[in-house]
């Protein structure tokens, strides 16, 4: 019994999330400016165009605020609490691109390896071009997928276009059709935003672990980084935990039903058998602050190296040159947007900021030039008011 109480005392004290540090002296942010984010995230809650919003801002590898606002359900109004867990949806993608950069780091991949050499049913894989199919120029490479230049389509093709509600196929099924489906430009000439081409990634983590795609990122990454809040398939016992799913319309977030994935029968993950690397992550706050303070770090936190500083550099730098991404100002980085000149600063992010959206409405900015990470976490698809309010509140908040 005693060696029992003493594991559960050293786990215990390895899960806590860092304490908020108010002390400026530590943090170079403004306490006062910090305190209006949650009051404007509250005004929108009053609005009623979200139902609850959690906001979370560190810097220096402290938590300078942590605060949430509203509720988890609008008709119960049961007040929204700071771990609440929510669908990360697209936020799941730069975690995906780490997990490949660790695999190269065990000399198992190149970034610069063509799909084909690890996934063979991608061998003759043609592109569409003037509707004529041809041999591309050159494969799509593991690269390619990371900064979605591949050329896959955005996603899966209308065979198993109910893939994303039904979540009913095996990711080894679902890669093995996509790769039959022709490109749809010339690799590396455009940046299309590809869903297809990070599943393509899970199944390439896959086939070199050795390991289920959730498992391998449960214990190379989760684990060591102590995110146990954060799962591709979440438990029951913390399904109450999760604010109900909206989706905007006509200025009014309405309970999302019609998405199987909001508040239909996928919500949970009830029977599935594809884990959607694309958006399949669950996750707290907290949790993500755990895994953005590693990246700031170099890829180590609380003395777990995770990935080494040269590959952190490599995933967090512009990677698709002068190429439109669609967002001003703004490239591609391995996983990551990355702010790449002026016009994608008009937030206060600095040049060399990077980070990551939801569909859902998350989001997660990491600014290493300022050594500091903000998280905004919102399970309401549609509009963008409140996370640049938070954005530009929160980087109005530095004063050293």
């Amino acid at each position: 019994m005693r060696l029992l109480v003493c594991v559960v005392a050293v786990v215990s004290s390895v899960w806590a999330a860092p304490p908020v540090v108010t002390d400026k002296a530590k943090t170079g942010l403004d306490p006062q400016q910090l305190a209006r984010i949650p009051v404007r995230m509250k005004e929108f809650v009053d609005q009623g165009t979200v139902a609850g919003v959690v906001t979370l801002v560190a810097r220096h590898g402290h938590i300078a605020a942590l605060d949430a606002v509203g509720y988890t359900d609008i008709e119960t109004r049961r007040p929204l609490k700071t771990d609440a867990i929510f669908q990360l949806h697209s936020m799941t993608k730069p975690i995906v691109c780490f997990a490949i950069m660790q695999l190269a780091e065990q000399g198992r991949l190149a970034v610069t390896d063509p799909v084909e050499k690890h996934l063979p049913e991608f061998r003759g894989q043609q592109v569409l071009v003037d509707a004529k199919l041809q041999k591309p120029a050159r494969p799509i490479t593991v690269r390619d997928l990371m900064t979605h230049t591949s050329g896959m389509p955005l996603n899966p093709p209308p065979g198993i276009g109910e893939l994303h509600g039904a979540l009913h196929r095996p990711l080894s099924d679902v890669v093995l059709i996509l790769s039959q489906r022709p490109l749809e430009f010339e690799p590396g000439t455009r940046w299309q935003y590809s869903n297809t081409g990070i599943a393509t990634l899970g199944r390439i983590i896959e086939v070199l672990s050795g390991m289920p795609f959730e498992k391998y990122l449960e214990e190379k990454i989760f684990r060591p980084l102590g995110m146990v809040d954060t799962y591709i398939y979440p438990p029951t016992e913390k399904h109450y935990r999760m604010p109900t799913a909206y989706i905007l319309k006509d200025g009014k977030p309405l309970k999302y039903t019609t998405d199987p994935l909001g508040e239909g029968a996928m919500k949970f993950r009830a029977g599935a058998k594809y884990p959607l690397p694309e958006g399949g992550l669950y996750s707290t706050a907290t949790d993500v602050f755990a895994f953005n303070q590693m990246m700031l770090n170099g890829g180590s936190l609380n003395g777990q190296r995770l990935l080494s500083p040269q590959a952190v550099a490599v995933m967090t730098v512009n990677q698709t040159g002068a190429i439109s991404t669609g967002t001003p100002g703004a490239g591609w980085g391995l996983g990551w947007f990355v702010v790449r000149d002026p016009a994608g600063s008009l937030n206060l992010l600095s040049i060399g900021s990077y980070g990551h959206g939801g569909r859902y409405g998350t989001y997660e900015f990491i600014d290493p030039k300022k050594d500091m990470t903000g998280i905004f976490m919102i399970h309401r698809e549609g509009g963008s008011d409140e996370k640049n309010a938070f954005v530009q509140m929160t980087m109005a908040s530095v004063i050293e």
